[in-house]
Formats: C-alpha cells, structure tokens, sequence
C-alpha cells in the first residue's frame, strides 16, 4: 500500500507537545491569567460601586441644597409677608369702635384670617410671648426692661411684635418688654 497522505489535522496533532510537564505549565499560565482576571473583574467591581455610592452621596447632598434653597426663597418671601401680617394686626387693634361691625372692617378682617391660614399653611407659626412666661433669647429678643412691673426677674411683661417660627426655626424673633427687679442700693 502506497504511503497514504497526512491531512493537516494530523500534522498538527504531531506538533502539539502533550507531555506532563508542557501541559503542567500551560496549566499554571492558564491559572495564573484566569486569576489576573478575577482580581481586574473584583477591582471594577469595587471601583464600579465607590463610583455608585458617590453618585447617590451626589444626588442626596444637590438635593438637599435644592430644597435648602428654595426654602431660603421661600423664607425671604414669608418674611415680607409677615410685615403686611403686622400692618393687618396694628389695623385691626387700632380700629374705631364706631365701625367694629361695619361690613368693610369685616372685609379687612376675612383678609386677614386668609393671611393667617396662608401662612398656617406654610408651617408658619406664633412665638408665645405671654405676659408672665420667662424670657428666653433663643425666641425673643427684649427691647424694653421694665421695672416694678410686679412680676419675677426676666419675664415677659409685654409683647411688642409677634415673633415667629418657621416649622422649627425661628425667622423672627418675638420683641418683647422684660420684667427687672430694682436694686434698693442707688
């Protein structure tokens, strides 16, 4: 039988060396470059979720400015109307008793609850500064010591302006006239 012809599957099966020892090392390189990459694949991992949380740290913190900013907007524009609240309160104290129950001095007072509700509604609400509660400068501020008024050291003896609170904070104080005791020794 003539020598028959080696197809180029079997030359190639000749050149491939399958000794213990060759395949042993292609074995280590194998291993060696598979565990290079799972470190690259677990660093992008790690890179991949710092960048994720810093994102969501960014959103969270322009978020938070956003509404800190329309906020200071929106405390700006309360504060000048709470200029027209105190006209409204000097108006109505000051009205004449002969048109208490006149229907335009109603009118003036039903814009005045819709100022009052508006502002409610904002979370706007009055400093209590009674007669008698003590004086505290966090919520008021004295303008006026008062002395013999019959009341303790460092109470309210008359509230001049309304102060008021922005849901927690305060964005003006009450003014207040304060209770001081005489010191006998001139």
């Amino acid at each position: 039988m003539p020598d028959r012809r080696r197809t180029r599957a079997e030359e190639r099966e000749d050149e491939i060396d399958i000794s213990p020892a060759a395949l042993g090392a292609q074995i280590e390189t194998l291993i060696g470059e598979r565990d290079a990459a799972l470190q690259a694949a677990d660093d992008y991992l790690v890179a991949l979720q710092r960048e994720r949380a810093e994102f969501q740290n960014f959103k969270r913190r322009t978020s938070e400015e956003r509404m800190r900013d329309l906020g200071l907007a929106g405390e700006d524009l309360i504060r000048k109307v709470l200029t027209v609240a105190d006209d409204f309160d000097r108006a109505i104290e000051a009205r004449p008793a002969s048109i208490a129950e006149d229907p335009w001095f109603e009118g003036i007072s039903a814009i005045d609850r819709k100022l009052r509700q508006l502002l409610d509604s904002e979370g706007v609400t009055t400093i209590d500064a009674s007669a008698g509660l003590p004086f505290d400068p966090r919520e008021h501020e004295a303008i006026a010591n008062v002395p013999g008024s019959g009341l303790a050291d460092g109470e309210i003896v008359e509230e001049i302006r309304r102060g008021y609170r922005l849901r927690d904070r305060v964005i003006r104080p009450a003014l207040v006239a304060v209770s001081i005791t005489t010191d006998p020794i001139n």
